[in-house]
């Protein structure tokens, strides 16, 4: 159990993985999202990005949200492969122990997480 209290969440991201046959549902998805929350919907990546291993988008939603976010979400993602995650400022942990998955867990890219965060430390980031 983590008892660091100290550590606040700021906010949660999604991220909805599809390949180009789950494209369009993926769609519906963020267009069901889109309508239901009060949400920051991100960029369609049609390829890997980042620590994703695949194409996805991202949806960004206040703390406020997550109780009837997540769960429609469970009912709704549609066989999709759904990341959940928490903004603390830590985000290797946000995307690994911190995270919830609908759908298969992903092997994300965790290194590429690690050199963001230390380019971060030392002032460099891009």
């Amino acid at each position: 159990m983590n008892s660091n209290t100290s550590q606040a969440i700021s906010g949660f991201h999604v991220h909805v993985y599809f390949d180009p046959p789950t494209r369009a549902t993926a769609l519906i998805v963020r267009d069901g999202l889109a309508e239901r929350f009060d949400v920051e919907l991100g960029r369609i990546h049609e390829r890997a990005m980042g620590p994703h291993p695949k194409s996805m988008y991202q949806v960004k939603f206040v703390p406020g949200e997550f109780s009837a976010l997540v769960q429609w979400l469970m009912l709704n993602h549609a066989g999709l492969d759904v990341l959940i995650h928490p903004e603390t400022g830590d985000d290797v942990a946000d995307h690994t122990v911190n995270a919830l998955w609908l759908g298969e867990k992903l092997a994300l890219n965790i290194e590429f997480l690690r050199k963001f965060a230390e380019k971060v430390r030392e002032g460099k980031k891009t």
